[in-house]
């Protein structure tokens, strides 16, 4: 199975590519925004089904660290880098200003749902700061939900929960020193 997302309203649309031959034209109608498409199907254009993809949950371990989306009903596993600085995270809508997007059709978590806000302490060690956005639907550390002024201290491997998703932090790997 492939998937492709609508130009229009980014919903994905799935299909058999066995049922057709490389090269071939295909027109897709949108289910959600009645916009129609056409793709041509080919290896350069198409990408797998994230759900066959290998996903490395270390692949941002030299830069700030990442945070792993656990796959549930609502979208596939997913690895966002972390930069310097705040990292908005929420709801994936075409035209938002959030910097970690989460592919999702989750309702319960909001455009903008929490923070992680990624720093260095005073002997050069990253630190990352979780706190609530405000969302609708909270956001929890280990099961306890944070309130609006709560500053929660994440250490590699933590469990944050917005919505029905689970985040995990994975922290950067800082065994390469500091020493620049």
């Amino acid at each position: 199975m492939k998937r492709v997302r609508c130009p229009k309203c980014d919903h994905y649309i799935t299909f058999d590519e066995t049922q057709y031959e490389d090269g071939q034209s295909l027109v897709f109608e949108c289910e959600m925004c009645h916009k129609q498409f056409g793709i041509r199907i080919g290896l350069s254009k198409l990408k797998s089904v994230r759900k066959e993809e290998v996903i490395d949950e270390q692949e941002n371990a030299d830069a700030c660290g990442s945070i792993v989306v656990v796959e549930n009903v609502f979208h596939y596993k997913q690895v966002l880098p972390l930069t310097m600085g705040d990292n908005v995270i929420g709801r994936y809508v075409k035209g938002s200003k959030i910097n970690v997007p989460i592919e999702t059709v989750d309702p319960s978590i909001d455009t903008t749902h929490c923070i992680i806000q990624v720093k260095r302490n005073k002997q050069g060690k990253l630190m990352y700061i979780l706190r609530d956005a405000p969302s609708n639907t909270g956001t929890f550390y280990m099961n306890e939900i944070l309130k609006d002024n709560d500053r929660i201290r994440l250490e590699d491997g933590a469990i944050v929960t917005i919505g029905a998703t689970t985040l995990i932090l994975r922290a950067a790997n800082e065994d390469n020193g500091n020493n620049e």
